[in-house]
C-alpha cells in the first residue's frame, strides 16, 4: 500500500526529478534545497549545489536553515562568496536555479516586492529580489516550488524578477542572455511549463486527483495546455522515505508525517 504524503513532499519530489546528473544549481533554504538534496541522493549523484551566499559543491549532513547556514560548506569543493556565486551566473556555467515570490504571471515573471498599485504606499511590502533578478536573468533554466491559486497566479503588481518578461523575443531585446528564461513550476496542482512559440505557461501534467477545472480556478490567466497532457507519477515509497529520513528527518520544511 503506498504511503500517503503532503502537498509540500509531493512538489519537492516532482522538481527533484527535473534536476539532471552532473549540471550544477543555485538553491536557497527551503523547499528547493531538500529538492536538490532528493536528487542527489535518487536521481543526480554528480549534481553540483550552490548557495547565494558562497558555499558550493557542499554534501549537506542536514537540512540547512540560511544559505550562510555553515552546513552550506560542509565538505564543499568550494567556500567563496557571493560575488563569485553570480560571477559563475553570468559565465553561463549554471544549469539550474530556484527562484520563489509573491506572485507570478503567465510569461513567469515574478514578483517579490509588494502587493498594490503604489510603490510608495502599497498594501503589503515584500522582502524584495534577494539575488532573484540576477539568478533568473543569467542562469539558463530557472524554477519555481509553489502552491497554486488564483492570489500567486496573477498578473503582477510588480516586476521584480524577469520571465519572458512581455512573450517571445522580449528578454533578448532587453538585453538578457538568449536562450536563458523560466523552465518548469511546480505546484500542488500541477506541473507547468512554458510554449516554444508564445512564451506562455503550459500545463504539462497534472497531479493525481486534480481535474482542468480545478487548475483553471486557481489561475489568474488563461492558461495553455500540452496536447500530450500527462498524469504527473504519483510519489515513490523511496522518495518519502529519502525525504523524511534524511533530508528532513525533523520535518521543517515538509511538515512532520
Amino acid at each position: 500500500m503506498r504511503q500517503p504524503y503532503n502537498r509540500m513532499e509531493m512538489m519537492i519530489s516532482v522538481a527533484s526529478r527535473f534536476l539532471e546528473d552532473n549540471s550544477i544549481v543555485v538553491v536557497g533554504t527551503g523547499a528547493p534545497c531538500a529538492a536538490a538534496m532528493l536528487a542527489q541522493v535518487l536521481y543526480a549523484p554528480g549534481l553540483t549545489i550552490m548557495f547565494e551566499a558562497g558555499g558550493v559543491g557542499p554534501i549537506l549532513p542536514a537540512m540547512p536553515v540560511s544559505v550562510g547556514d555553515s552546513r552550506t560548506f560542509y565538505r564543499g569543493l568550494m567556500a567563496c562568496s557571493m560575488p563569485e556565486i553570480f560571477e559563475a551566473c553570468q559565465r553561463g556555467i549554471v544549469d539550474y536555479a530556484f527562484i520563489g515570490g509573491a506572485q507570478i504571471d503567465q510569461y513567469g515573471n515574478v514578483n517579490s516586492t509588494m502587493i498594490g498599485d503604489d510603490y510608495d504606499r502599497p498594501d503589503v511590502r515584500l522582502p524584495g529580489s534577494g539575488g532573484a533578478n540576477d539568478l533568473a536573468s543569467l542562469c539558463w533554466q530557472t524554477l519555481i516550488i509553489t502552491p497554486q491559486d488564483t492570489r500567486r497566479f496573477t498578473e503582477v503588481d510588480f516586476l521584480t524578477t524577469p520571465g519572458y518578461l512581455s512573450g517571445a523575443g522580449a528578454r533578448e531585446e532587453a538585453g538578457l542572455p538568449p536562450g536563458c528564461g523560466p523552465y518548469k513550476v511546480i505546484t500542488d496542482l500541477c506541473v507547468l511549463g512554458f510554449d516554444d512559440t508564445e512564451k506562455r505557461m503550459k500545463v504539462e501534467s497534472i497531479h493525481q486527483g486534480v481535474t482542468r477545472d480545478i487548475v483553471d480556478e486557481n489561475t489568474g490567466f488563461p492558461l495553455l495546455w500540452d496536447d500530450d497532457l500527462a498524469m504527473t507519477p504519483a510519489i515513490a515509497d523511496e522518495e518519502l522515505q529519502v525525504l523524511r529520513e534524511q533530508v528532513d528527518p525533523y520535518g521543517v520544511v515538509i511538515g512532520r508525517s
